[in-house]
């Protein structure tokens, strides 16, 4: 384990996950830090794990400073080196230089490459978690992250804000400023505010599709469709072929009175299938037959040339509106 030169910075840290903002963030107060110690224009270099060699990184690590007590090594997209650079910085990193800060930033780097455990064995603060927020967890990100650009910002119009945007918190962060800059007064930034300065950019989810099958809201199947544009109709019917026979199999340890068996059953964690219960109270154990049988007859119909979105919806119509009639 190395220990922390006399700024208070280890040779190297690993800045991942998918939080493109918080590793922005991190990386930007790293710059910070090493540019009191002299100018970065003379004491840094950047790499990028899509084009440098393993070779030419540890050069600069060991590149004495200029007119400075430590340099900046940047390395970007590192999950992206090949497997012998990467065995490079895995020897550098056994014995770091002393006077080069190595930062390494990864959309995602595993935890089992030895590259990975190599970072981690620098000091206990040497990798820095980037992980983002949970979907839910993220209105309450937005609101957060508004009063860094000096407003404050309604539960609604947050949920508005994320529902346009999605989960990239770069993309969030930016529509925050814009909102920022228009607004005016200090009242906090409301849902009419966003729906009129944001526009959408996100795609819904397959899982908010099949979730909204699962309630039998059509409308709802019908919104969040018509937001997914790269999804194909193959590939969602297939999604809600394996939806019904999950419900099937929950109507049946209903009846049995085993529904607790479900994720065991289904080989899935038991957050993933909390609400299957409620869902198959909604559909008898005809109707969830009958979907499959329909299902084998859009397929086909899919096969033999007619219009794959048209097949698919009417296939939806006639699952979430059975009980309707």
């Amino acid at each position: 384990m190395a220990e922390k030169n006399e700024q208070g910075l280890l040779p190297a840290y690993l800045v991942t996950g998918a939080d493109e903002l918080k590793r922005e963030t991190v990386v930007k107060r790293l710059r910070q830090r090493v540019a009191k110690e002299g100018d970065l224009e003379f004491n840094s270099d950047a790499f990028s794990g899509e084009s440098d060699t393993g070779e030419a990184i540890v050069a600069a690590c060991n590149t004495l400073p200029f007119a400075s007590n430590v340099r900046l090594v940047l390395v970007t997209n590192v999950e992206k080196l090949k497997k012998p650079d990467q065995e490079e910085l895995v020897q550098y990193l056994s014995e770091p230089c002393a006077t080069t800060v190595l930062c390494l930033v990864s959309a995602g780097l595993a935890k089992n490459t030895r590259l990975y455990k190599a970072a981690a064995k620098v000091g206990k603060q040497a990798v820095i978690d980037c992980t983002p927020p949970k979907h839910a967890e993220l209105p309450a990100k937005v609101r957060a992250m508004a009063t860094s650009h000096g407003v404050t910002i309604t539960q609604a119009a947050a949920n508005t804000l994320v529902e346009l945007v999605g989960d990239n918190t770069v993309q969030l962060d930016s529509q925050l400023q814009k909102l920022a800059l228009a607004h005016r007064g200090s009242d906090p930034i409301n849902e009419t505010e966003v729906l009129n300065m944001v526009s959408r950019t996100a795609e819904m989810k397959p899982w908010d599709f099949t979730d909204a099958f699962s309630e039998r809201n059509l409308k709802k199947c019908l919104l969040v469709r018509s937001r997914m544009e790269s999804m194909t109709p193959y590939a969602l019917m297939a999604m809600c072929i394996t939806r019904v026979r999950e419900l099937m199999i929950a109507r049946a340890l209903l009846q049995r009175g085993r529904i607790n068996d479900l994720p065991g059953v289904l080989h899935a964690p038991a957050w993933r299938v909390k609400r299957h219960a409620m869902w198959a109270r909604s559909f008898t154990s005809e109707e969830l037959h009958q979907a499959l049988i329909g299902a084998r007859d859009a397929e086909a119909a899919m096969k033999s040339g007619s219009d794959p979105e048209l097949v698919f919806q009417n296939w939806v119509i006639s699952v979430v509106e059975r009980s309707a009639k």
